[in-house]
């Protein structure tokens, strides 16, 4: 099991949180501003690190900055509705994931699973993880490691976005609702709206047309959804 810093200025979410995470056999250290996390995560690292992005004296976005002028640990951010920009600037520094508060314990809990499975995951697979690997033309999804790859150049995606192309690539050239892309992607105790998922194909196309200025594999059916095409 891991041992996970854990920072947030709301002592509820630092009680709750911590529970469900020792729960699973995981080490948890809380901290309550950025400051004082920093400095044990210096002098002792994590196997990986959730911050709020709102705190006092130092927030979450300052303590991934001055974290990754050192190391890669694993971030997962946790943040409110409104912040929408911060999320985007977070993962552009390197946050590896976000979770939307309010939020339920089972829906963190496996954004965590997934992140530490990425980590430490063996780089070669074994016979049965490579059956659960997709292949699309240009597309490789490895989901025991959390890994893609567009024409073998890869492409950082969050768990959510892995999530929803995952259940895209599946079946190319099939619609998939929005309905049905938020139940692949999001905990049934946590709604979100149309337009999230909207934001996310916007966010995974943009990642994509880093490596490849002419991706168009995730086509827009307007008012239906969307669907996976192969080239």
């Amino acid at each position: 099991m891991a041992t996970i810093t854990l920072v947030d200025d709301d002592a509820n979410i630092l009680t709750s949180v911590s529970m469900a995470l020792e729960a699973e056999g995981h080490t948890v250290k809380t901290f309550e501003e950025g400051a004082s996390a920093l400095a044990d995560i210096t002098a002792s690292p994590p196997d990986l690190i959730i911050s709020d992005i709102k705190m006092p004296t130092m927030d979450g976005m300052e303590l991934l900055r001055r974290i990754r002028q050192a190391s890669d640990l694993p971030l997962i951010f946790l943040t409110s509705k409104d912040e929408e920009i911060d999320e985007v600037l977070g993962l552009t520094m390197g946050a590896d994931d976000y979770v939307k508060k309010p939020f339920s314990q089972r829906l963190l809990l496996e954004r965590v699973k997934a992140v530490l499975r990425r980590r430490n995951a063996a780089p070669t697979p074994t016979k049965e993880e490579e059956k659960q690997i997709i292949r699309r033309t240009s597309l490789t999804l490895d989901p025991m490691r959390h890994a893609c790859l567009w024409k073998g150049d890869p492409v950082t995606l969050t768990v959510t976005e892995f999530l929803i192309l995952e259940a895209l690539a599946q079946r190319p050239g099939f619609v998939k609702s929005r309905d049905s892309l938020m139940d692949a992607a999001y905990d049934d105790q946590v709604y979100v709206d149309d337009r999230t998922i909207d934001s996310h194909i916007k966010r995974i196309r943009k990642k994509f047309r880093v490596v490849d200025e002419e991706f168009d594999a995730i086509e827009t059916l307007y008012g239906v959804g969307y669907k996976y095409k192969e080239s």
